[in-house]
């Protein structure tokens, strides 16, 4: 493998202090070359700087992720940005491989592999649906079709793509992923894939974290289609309801007849998916400038 260009590696963080110690611990394993920066983005309010192997920058000046990933990106000039959630755990050698091969002239966004955590059988009903269903792969955006996006839970961009388009935008809570790939695709920029650069998605352990995940991204969603129309279609009520119960009850028989724990999860979960996600869509999305904001969302 050749030699690469240089890489500023951005993650947003909101959480305890606690919580804060243990991402920087794991992030000292990420392999960094020359030019290359590092830096942790802390969204949380009264949270201090921090220097170090992995620098801390305090950003509490407004509660959005797009708000600590531009702060971050702003840091350096390297000509890449890479940016993925305090939730996964990145390869050591996660920046060499989004450049095997290096991308393309023209193409601004490179999604990299999203591997939902592995977990034993026994593991939470919620950790293990995540599992079994890769409900965080790059597979679930990229399979839009004309509305396909790398999801900034792993991902690489351009700069220059980045600055011209303006950055994140960072008056939202969910969705400036798409938001930001859908304004690059309209400048005639490019979205490629790079599976084998992955980071593993450390899954919600309950069911409240889990059903929360799925109406923030619901408020996304509906942000979306209202932006873009056509790009998150609403999925009709009577219909989503009368397909849930069936695929539960379906399912639910199976799994006693097998004492098949994984069909059950499936069962009630894949509904209770959907049903989440619907629900979220009539939150509001949006975050004006100065609303305070619990510390998780």
């Amino acid at each position: 493998m050749g030699s690469r260009p240089p890489v500023a590696v951005v993650v947003p963080f909101r959480g305890s202090l606690p919580e804060r110690d243990g991402l920087r611990a794991r992030l000292r394993s990420l392999q960094l070359a020359e030019g290359d920066s590092l830096v942790v983005v802390d969204n949380t309010p009264g949270h201090s700087p921090a220097d170090g192997p992995v620098p801390v920058l305090a950003a509490a000046g407004h509660p959005s992720p797009g708000y600590a990933r531009n702060r971050g990106a702003k840091r350096g000039q390297a000509e890449w940005l890479l940016f993925f959630d305090s939730d996964v755990v990145p390869r050591a050698d996660l920046l060499e491989r989004y450049f095997d091969p290096p991308p393309g002239e023209r193409t601004a966004l490179v999604g990299g592999g999203v591997v939902d955590e592995v977990v034993a059988p026994d593991a939470p009903t919620a950790a293990r649906y995540a599992h079994i269903r890769g409900l965080m792969g790059q597979d679930n955006t990229f399979s839009w079709g004309e509305w396909a996006f790398a999801q900034t839970s792993n991902a690489l961009c351009r700069r220059e793509a980045f600055e011209a388009a303006g950055g994140f935008r960072e008056d939202i809570r969910a969705g400036e992923d798409a938001d930001l790939a859908y304004r690059l695709k309209a400048a005639g920029w490019r979205l490629e894939r790079r599976e084998g650069a992955s980071v593993v998605h450390l899954s919600r352990s309950t069911m409240r974290d889990f059903v929360g995940q799925q109406m923030l991204h619901g408020a996304g969603g509906a942000w979306l289609d209202r932006h873009y129309p056509g790009s998150v279609p609403r999925k009709r009520w009577p219909g989503l309801v009368w397909w849930s119960v069936r695929v539960a009850a379906v399912g639910l028989v199976g799994a006693a007849r097998r004492r098949d724990r994984d069909a059950a999860i499936v069962a009630v979960l894949e509904p209770l998916e959907n049903i989440a996600y619907e629900l979220g869509r009539s939150r509001s999305n949006e975050r004006p400038p100065g609303r305070r904001s619990p510390a998780r969302t």
